[in-house]
Formats: C-alpha cells, structure tokens, sequence
C-alpha cells in the first residue's frame, strides 16, 4: 500500500485538499466522498476511511477530498452543486496522474468506482450521472445513507438515477436520514438496500459490517 498523500489541486472555487492512498498494483480508482461539510463531515469520517479501507484492501488507489471549505479545501459549501464539479475534478487529477504510468505511451484507463456517505452520496450521484453522460460511467457505486428526499434539519435533496449494480447501504436505526426517504427513492429503480440491523446514521460499533458488505459485493 501506498503513504498517504495529503495534495493540494486547483479546483473551481480555489485548492481542494485530497486525501491519496496509492496502491503499487492498482486494479482501479476509487474516490470516496464525505458527509455535510456543515455539521463536522470531513475526509477523515470514519466511514469514509472505513469505505476507503475496504476499497483498498480489494486494489484500489483512493483518493478522499475535503469538500470546500473543509481542512486545507478553499471556497464555501454549496450545497452539492459546486461539490459535483469539485468531485469531477478530483476525477480528472486521478485520471491524468493514476491512467498514465511511466514510460507507457499508450495509457489504458483504470476503472473508477465511486463511493460516498450521506451527503456525499448525494453528491456522488450527481458525479456519476455526470461521467455517463459524458462517456465516463463509473465501475460500480457504493452509497451508505444517502441523503434524498427531506432530512434532519430540514433539507431537501433528490438524490439521481443510479446503475442497477449499485451497493445500497443504510442503517435500521438512522434517525438522519429516515430508510422510508431511501426506499422511496430506489423502489422505481428497482434498486435493493442492504438494511444493518441496530445501525445509527454514523454505524457506531457496525463499522465493520460496511466493509464486510463491499467486500461480498464485489465477488458478485
């Protein structure tokens, strides 16, 4: 496994701050997204490093960034819009650094998967259906309580269209983001959610169960 990186990249509203892990024989990307900058999210959440752990342990270079106005990120939360275009950028830093090794002419791209908690997969799946439409589709997706319809503290997100594939994670006890809020939004999508049993919105003590569920869900 690589040592962490802490690097800085140019991004929309000024540096973002990004978290790197590098694996030496990578099978693919995996950018991992935190939750409200607003309420204490940052790179270092623990399901956040929980994900990019289990990420890495399947050969995957993570990269976790600091939303905008988090840690050493420049600019103010924008409630996800500007947090999409802050993503897409980390995605093309990946692909130019990572999709390009030395002394290779002719670089084949890694494949990306996508990942994020709460509020930061929301944004991730405005990143995704972003990459598709431009001929980018990610690899695979994993939300863990994603933030659709109206939250804790009275905010409203819709959360997009996701693959079929998609790893839906959310936890029985989540009093953040109710699990009929997410049901409602993967019922037309035919999407299923992996319900933890006694898990809060943070997975206190059920942390290993997320990374026990990606683990299972890349064997199939």
């Amino acid at each position: 496994m690589g040592k962490l990186e802490r690097v800085l990249l140019a991004g929309p509203a000024g540096n973002l701050e990004v978290l790197i892990e590098p694996h030496e024989a990578a099978r693919g990307i995996a950018l991992i997204a935190h939750p409200h900058p607003l309420y204490g999210g940052s790179a270092d959440n623990k399901v956040v490093t929980t994900l990019a752990k289990a990420l890495r342990e399947m050969g995957y270079t993570t990269l976790r960034p600091n939303f905008r106005g988090v840690g050493g990120s420049e600019g103010q939360h924008d409630h996800g819009e500007g947090e999409t275009y802050d993503l897409l950028a980390v995605c093309a830093y990946a692909r130019q650094r990572f999709d390009s090794p030395r002394g290779s002419s002719s670089p084949s791209p890694l494949p990306l998967a996508l990942a994020g908690f709460s509020f930061g997969a929301y944004v991730i799946t405005r990143v995704a259906k972003t990459l598709a439409e431009h001929g980018d589709p990610a690899e695979r997706l994993v939300l863990v309580g994603v933030a659709t319809g109206l939250v804790e503290g009275k905010r409203s997100y819709i959360a997009e269209t996701v693959p079929a594939d998609t790893v839906v994670i959310h936890g029985s006890q989540d009093e953040t983001i109710p699990l009929g809020n997410v049901v409602a939004w993967a019922t037309p999508l035919e999407l299923p959610v992996i319900l933890v049993p006694g898990a809060d919105h943070f997975f206190h003590r059920k942390l290993h169960l997320i990374r026990s569920i990606v683990h299972s869900a890349w064997q199939r």
